[in-house]
């Protein structure tokens, strides 16, 4: 087991969340339950938490999701990958995508980043 805390660093609880994106905390559940977002039970006081990298600013300056995270998270799920284990795939440098897979997705390589996923299927 890696240390998530090391190669995440910022997290966000729900409400951190929804006030990043500004919306109801209800909704922010929502990214989670529909898997636009993965999180786990963290921190001294065990609360649901996501990273921070997830959240971005869009074309046009307004926070919102990596919009390709979504579909690499189904992938990844596809392939039984636990919540925990789909953190570490996506914050875990990746040889042949040169980087880590979240930092691909930012940079717009989504096809390079499902391609590497897909193998693990």
């Amino acid at each position: 087991m890696t240390d998530l805390d090391a190669l995440v660093g910022e997290w966000l609880t729900l409400p951190d969340l929804a006030e990043s994106l500004d919306i109801e905390v209800g909704k922010a559940r929502g990214l989670v339950s529909d898997r636009h977002v993965v999180g786990i039970k963290r921190g001294e006081r065990t609360t649901f938490q996501v990273p921070a990298i997830f959240v971005l600013p869009d074309v046009e300056g307004r926070p919102g999701v990596i919009p390709t995270l979504r579909g690499t998270i189904m992938v990844l799920s596809d392939a039984q990958f636990t919540e925990q284990e789909i953190l570490e795939w996506l914050f875990t440098p990746n040889d042949e995508l040169g980087e880590r897979p979240v930092d691909s997705l930012i940079g717009g390589k989504r096809a390079a980043v499902r391609r590497v996923a897909q193998t693990l299927l």
